[in-house]
């Protein structure tokens, strides 16, 4: 009974069509391999040209390299999982299962996770955009909705800066409306010098340029400045001086370093050369002293007259 029963399922059973089936899906499993090692080398050279690009570009390699690495990995993973899914659809379709069911699901599925993560895709989003067009990178200083730090991480879904008190910021992605690079390919330091009045302006701007001059021809500062230094003029007159204003461009986050010793070396210099940085001042005029005590007394009789009306009234009273 038990040889005929496994006789008739024998029968029933198309060998030819399971091996047929098992030899589709070992083709589909060495196109996925294929596809698989196609899409990385070609990421591969992708990711070499960029690096090498800004390379050329004398851009800074650190900050590049985390950049577009980052994006490569993003496509790469982004790669892997369709070629997967798509490996796994056929897989099934071979082995006789119906995925219309599954794909269906999957649609559902996605539309409420949609529903329920709208910021999380938000953020996601606005984080590729904001790497894939190097609005900001990690190492720079700006300014993100207001306030300004050292951006620390740059990721897809939160960009985190740290301000100079130490405090860690972090927004997500989606919520960013305004981004100011203080650092991106350039920076510049401006600088606001105050001269007094008697100072003569033409001979404060020439000692100027040439401190500008010396400091960019030390060899400790020399890489650190990009142009030369420019002295725009007087800018504007304030209560106590004259304010003239310049300019130097510096490698990116620079622009500190640089300002700093070139205020200390002005200051120096203006020293040696007699040119005053004045101070707010405050002119007092004051009376002769009898006139000082004739109004001291008559204030005072006046405020005693006062006293003795009020002790009057309360007497009455």
């Amino acid at each position: 009974m038990f040889e005929k029963y496994a006789e008739q399922m024998l029968a029933a059973i198309d060998l030819q069509s399971i091996m047929a089936g098992f030899g589709r899906i070992a083709v589909i499993i060495l196109l996925w391999w294929v596809f698989t090692r196609l899409s990385k080398k070609l990421l591969a050279v992708l990711q070499r040209k960029l690096l090498k690009s800004h390379t050329d570009a004398n851009e800074p390699a650190s900050e590049e390299h985390k950049r577009i690495t980052t994006l490569i990995m993003l496509v790469r993973q982004g790669i892997l999982i369709l070629i997967t899914a798509t490996t796994i659809l056929l897989g099934l379709k071979q082995l006789g299962i119906d995925i219309a069911p599954i794909l269906a699901s999957a649609g559902i599925v996605g539309l409420a996770v949609g529903f329920g993560a709208q910021n999380l895709v938000r953020d996601i989003i606005s984080g590729f955009f904001l790497i894939l067009e190097n609005q900001v990178r990690v190492g720079d200083v700006a300014t993100i909705n207001g306030t300004t730090g050292l951006v620390e991480e740059c990721n897809f879904r939160t960009l985190i800066v740290r301000d100079l008190t130490g405090t860690k910021h972090i927004w997500p992605n989606g919520e960013i409306k305004t981004i100011s690079n203080l650092t991106s390919e350039w920076s510049a330091f401006v600088f606001d010098i105050g001269v007094h009045y008697n100072s003569d302006i033409d001979k404060v701007i020439r000692v100027m340029h040439e401190e500008g001059k010396k400091l960019r021809e030390d060899p400790a500062f020399s890489y650190l400045i990009i142009e030369d230094f420019e002295v725009f003029g007087v800018d504007k007159f304030v209560e106590s001086a004259m304010i003239i204003k310049g300019r130097v461009k510096t490698r990116p986050i620079q622009q500190w370093v640089v300002g700093r010793e070139y205020q200390k070396r002005l200051k120096q210099r203006f020293d040696k050369e007699n040119i005053t940085i004045p101070f707010p001042q405050r002119d007092l005029y004051l009376k002769t002293m009898p006139e000082f005590m004739k109004h001291l007394e008559a204030d005072q009789n006046s405020k005693g007259q006062e006293y003795a009306s009020d002790a009057s009234k309360q007497t009455e009273y």
